[in-house]
């Protein structure tokens, strides 16, 4: 009789892990680009900016997608979850001018599903090419007893770089610029814990037909992400400034990057609630405030440039097949509150 321990004994599969590696490789390697240096299983992650730019200005972030994983989980859909974690980070970067580089994650969970965690991963590697992103690495943490059976969580980092003289900061944002707001695939990964109630409250009607299509899939819609057909934008229009509608909402976004003394005046009647967002706010009696400051209501992305530069910016989103429209411009601020929607 021995009592002798094991990893695996211990709830950790070294096996399993090592499995999702070897089925993950090319999914990854279709991510990579000319500058990544080496490939899966280093310590760290090489990528070489010798030539690519003159002065480059590193612009760094981090996400997850919230309590949207749960209903991912419920639903038993893995395989677009990482679209979104690529998306809330790398548009959110873009919305400085840069370009997202490479893009690492995180996958944590109690007991490793192999299946699980290379859909998932697949989804993410399908959001960097996507983006135009490496994947160069990530981490796979199987922890016993910290998460429930079937659960994992997700997170994500990236890196861009830009021209320093290219940099979006918003300085030249002028009172006359409009604002055009392009539109989302749905909530992307923000408000999914009033989303989870409003749900319940309803009675779980997930197969419910939105025009065409089911309120499942208008929730697991994943992130529409920007970059390629933003940096084609910044390329042929003057623009001033770009935000990315997340956590806040319409109202709570745009004014980060308008500089003080200037305000925002958002037209009521330009933004049109797709099908899922009605739904939401007739099911969950949400007042139109609360929805400007917690969804994006159809609208997951603006771009602030000159009223002049508005229709050639529509038409070249619109050959990227990306639907947008002006609601909005910047004005004056009037007082301490610097957001009007009427």
């Amino acid at each position: 009789m021995s009592d002798a321990l094991t990893y695996r004994a211990a709830g950790v599969d070294i096996d399993a892990g090592n499995a999702v590696v070897e089925r993950i490789k090319p999914l990854v390697k279709r991510t990579f680009r000319p500058e990544v240096m080496g490939g899966l299983g280093g310590f760290g992650g090489l990528f070489d900016l010798s030539g690519r730019f003159k002065e480059p200005v590193l612009v760094s972030g981090t996400d997850g997608v919230g309590t949207k994983l749960k209903l991912a989980q419920q639903l038993g859909r893995h395989d677009t979850i990482g679209i979104d974690l690529v998306g809330m980070c790398v548009n959110d970067v873009l919305v400085q001018g840069a370009e997202p580089l490479f893009f690492l994650d995180y996958f944590a969970t109690g007991k490793l599903d192999v299946d699980t965690t290379v859909a998932v991963v697949g989804g993410i590697a399908k959001g960097c090419e996507l983006a135009g992103c490496a994947l160069i690495g990530g981490e796979t943490a199987e922890m016993p007893d910290m998460y429930p059976p079937g659960e994992y969580d997700l997170a994500g980092f990236t890196v861009g770089a830009v021209e320093k003289s290219q940099l979006l900061s918003g300085d030249s944002i002028v009172a006359g610029d409009v604002i055009l707001g392009v539109a989302s695939s749905g909530p992307h990964s923000n408000g999914y814990s009033l989303i989870r109630k409003i749900v319940e409250r309803a009675g779980r009607p997930l197969e419910l037909d939105l025009g065409g299509v089911t309120l499942a899939d208008a929730l697991m819609a994943p992130t529409t992400i920007y970059v390629k057909p933003m940096l084609d934008l910044l390329k042929q229009q003057p623009v001033h400034g770009m935000a990315h509608i997340t956590g806040g909402g319409l109202k709570e976004n745009i004014i980060r990057v308008v500089p003080d003394g200037l305000g925002i005046q958002l037209e009521a009647s330009a933004i049109v609630l797709p099908p899922v967002f009605e739904w939401l706010m007739r099911e969950g009696n949400v007042a139109r405030e609360e929805m400007w400051r917690t969804f994006n209501c159809g609208i997951g992305f603006t771009v602030i440039l000159p009223r002049d530069a508005a229709a050639g910016a529509s038409a070249l989103l619109a050959r990227h097949g990306l639907a947008s429209a002006v609601i909005g411009e910047i004005v004056p601020a009037r007082g301490d509150e610097r957001v009007h929607i009427g």
